[in-house]
């Protein structure tokens, strides 16, 4: 028998021998977005990582290129070989402790498609996917399917393998088969470049624009501050979450200290702390960056020439706050891949019957899609009405679907200027008469209809009277004129607004139109037109007003820069409802305070707090029933962060103990609803109000006295009504 002791140094021994040994070594190995049949993006540098033993060198080797990497002393390893052009197949080899090939590795073409079902809907799905499928035989184009996965913390891996695209691959796995819109897109893109195309598949149905969008994102677009703010305190990284953490922390310690107390004076010990919810990172699905880090992070930075995007049934709701979140989402991919900002092509969603929602909530967000298509560089959206199925939220038809996503890619980013890659856009709108004219961009081959039949889906409404009315159309060149025996001032013009809307107008070359709407102009600035005082004014604040949130972040803030003393406080308000009529209020007072931080939002942080009568009020106003002109009297200001109760402390001439109206009380907590109210007791009116700011759009704003309800407005929950909202602040100086 060995001794004990003997026995332990030979066990140490051996195993000290077989860790030393090349088998107890870590093999290098790359991330599955690597493998046999991909494709490599041309014309890019091609950036190539993985992981090895800590110290050890890599080689890999691409062509005739060889280049090399040590790992780390995480394991970490990654290199840039030179671009290349459209070609192969290549071998890629990656060598260090052991040795990787990649067979048939093409250079061409890379395009990540994402969204939700519509982009995930697999060609099986397809009506005529059999004769399709069978003829889906394309060596060149690759397929790379990435499974569903949403993660707390960003990943590094992803489970999926490149394939050669034939009638068995572009049917395997998904939603029925590999994306039905990606293939005919990348299909249309390799038929014309004849190059090889890899399409990298990743996408979940069902889901929200944020749960794909990286912190990087949230960040860049100042409107989704307060998403920015929590998706930061999940991020172990940042400076946030590691302050509080911190806090945390120094809570547990002291419930140490008094659980310690506890224990020896034999009395129970209070619960411990837990770790904060806003600590640990998306904690499901639908929550922002749950499916970027399991999706699309592990992704970056395989060099790609840009993405498709089939999103947005799943923000019905969102309005023109899914802007600000493409906004988000693009910049947010164009940061990670640090790749410029590549082409971001995506799908205006199809016409559908929303039986729970109303009918105008759908082109909201169409409205908010064809904003990002005119705002974000290097953008584009195909419009799909004429394609879509009114009972089905998937539509059949992705052929088409892939095909316009493809004409915008073949147009503005391989430069196939000839090709036509959009339906008419909105242009201009002037009035004559009782007619509107709608001018069109890329009315290619004129404006037609699909029917032969007169332009339908359109609609005028009055200066004043009743709401939006059909509109008898006729095209004249790339205008449509509008008119209705019952408008006689007509203002404005939608079309297609409604959720069933599948209009006929298009160009000639067979693209259609998308929904849109439009106010005419008067040509004159209101406040200059109408307020003889304006011109001795000095603009302090400007803020629109669908930014309200819990921190305001004003597009124009000078208040630091205004040094010099003032005698009057201004403030003009201007709302444009959805029927886009626009109501104007100028207000103006003898300085109620000298300090210009405490005469705008009156935030916790600002500090102001005022409930106190005005003198020398005066007011100018389109809207029906509001007192107009100078020296008004019977005029006070309700400002504070505060909660409040209908009491009337203040005696305001009229107030009501028992309505919220212009003689409320401002009570604990100091950080609450929040009131900003300037009222003209003399008549009884409310002038303006804009309550609980920190709710965002669904805020309290309005002119004039609420019609039903509280008088001030309070409760209403109304910002969302409006398609425009803009608060600007101004001072006179004091001569």
């Amino acid at each position: 028998m060995i001794p004990a002791t003997i026995f332990s140094r030979i066990l140490a021994l051996t195993i000290a021998a077989f860790l030393a040994s090349p088998l107890a070594r870590a093999d290098v190995r790359l991330p599955k977005i690597f493998g046999s049949h991909m494709v490599l993006q041309q014309g890019k540098p091609i950036i190539i990582w993985g992981w090895a033993n800590p110290g050890e060198t890599a080689t890999v080797r691409l062509g005739e290129a060889t280049h090399t990497a040590v790992a780390n002393d995480k394991g970490e390893w990654k290199l840039s070989m030179p671009a290349m052009k459209a070609g192969g197949p290549h071998t890629l080899a990656v060598k260090a402790n052991n040795e990787i090939l990649f067979e048939n590795v093409m250079v061409g073409e890379v395009w990540v498609c994402s969204g939700q079902s519509n982009m995930e809907m697999g060609m099986k799905k397809f009506h005529i996917s059999p004769q399709e499928i069978a003829a889906a035989n394309h060596p060149g184009i690759r397929l790379m399917l990435v499974e569903n996965k949403w993660t707390p913390r960003p990943q590094n891996d992803i489970e999926g393998t490149w394939k050669v695209c034939t009638p068995q691959t572009i049917a395997e796995g998904g939603w029925d088969g590999f994306s039905a819109t990606g293939y005919y897109f990348g299909r249309e893109i390799h038929q014309k470049l004849g190059v090889a195309v890899g399409l990298i598949d990743a996408d979940w149905g069902g889901t929200r624009i944020e749960s794909w969008t990286p912190p990087e994102g949230f960040a860049a677009v100042p409107a989704l501050k307060d998403e920015s703010d929590r998706v930061q305190l999940g991020d172990p990284k940042s400076e946030a979450h590691q302050q509080r953490l911190q806090q945390t922390l120094g809570e547990l310690d002291q419930w140490h200290q008094t659980a310690r107390v506890a224990l020896q004076s034999g009395q129970s010990a209070p619960p411990a702390p837990n770790l904060p919810d806003e600590l640990r990172g998306p904690q499901e699905l639908q929550q922002a960056t749950a499916l970027y880090n399991g999706m699309i992070h592990p992704l970056v930075p395989f060099a790609i020439r840009g993405a498709i995007w089939y999103q947005g049934e799943s923000n019905m709701g969102d309005g023109m706050r899914y802007a600000d979140r493409m906004k988000a989402l693009i910049a947010g991919w164009r940061k990670v891949w640090n790749q410029g900002d590549f082409p971001f092509y995506f799908v205006q969603i199809a016409p559908f019957l929303y039986a729970d929602k109303p009918p105008e909530m759908a082109p909201e967000i169409w409205e908010a899609q064809s904003t990002a298509a005119q705002t974000i560089p290097n953008t584009g959206m195909a419009v799909i009405n004429d394609v879509g199925d009114l009972q089905d939220i998937h539509p059949q038809d992705k052929r088409t679907v892939g095909q316009r996503l493809a004409l915008l890619a073949l147009a503005k980013t391989y430069g196939e200027s000839a090709l036509t890659h959009s339906g008419p856009v909105f242009k201009s709108i002037s009035s004559k008469g009782h007619q509107i004219r709608v001018e069109f961009d890329h009315a290619h081959g004129g404006l037609v209809t699909r029917d032969g039949k007169a332009p339908d889906w359109f609609e005028i409404i009055d200066a004043e009277e009743g709401g939006f009315v059909k509109a008898e159309a006729r095209i004249s060149g790339s205008s449509v004129i509008l008119s209705s025996p019952v408008v006689k001032h007509p203002v404005a013009m939608r079309f297609a607004w409604s959720h069933v809307a599948t209009p006929n107008l298009m160009n000639g070359k067979g693209l259609p139109a998308g929904a849109f709407r439009a106010a005419v102009s008067s040509g004159k600035d209101w406040l200059k037109s109408q307020v003889p005082e304006a011109k001795d004014y000095e603009l302090v604040y400007d803020l629109d007003l669908r930014r309200l949130g819990p921190s305001i972040s004003y597009e124009i803030d000078r208040h630091a820069e205004i040094g010099k003393p003032f005698d009057r406080i201004a403030y003009l308000l201007e709302l444009q409802d959805a029927n886009l009529r626009t109501r104007n209020l100028f207000v103006s007072m003898d300085a109620f305070t000298d300090d210009l931080s405490k005469i705008a939002i009156p935030t916790l942080t600002s500090g102001a707090i005022f409930q106190e009568k005005v003198t020398n009020l005066t007011a100018y106003s389109n809207v029906k029933g509001l007192p107009n002109g100078k020296n008004l009297s019977g005029g006070s200001i309700e400002f504070w962060p505060n909660n409040y109760t209908q009491a009337n402390p203040a005696n305001i001439p009229g107030a009501s103990a028992e309505r919220y109206d212009s003689g409320d009380q401002p009570i604990e907590s100091t950080d609450g609803y929040g009131s900003m109210q300037v009222h003209h007791h003399g008549s009884g009116q409310t002038l303006f109000a804009i309550n609980h700011w920190r709710d965002g759009l669904q805020a309290d704003v309005g002119i004039g006295s609420q019609a039903t309800g509280e008088p001030d407005w309070t409760f209403a929950k109304n910002a969302s009504s409006y398609r425009s909202m803009r608060l600007k602040v101004l001072v006179r100086i004091r001569r």
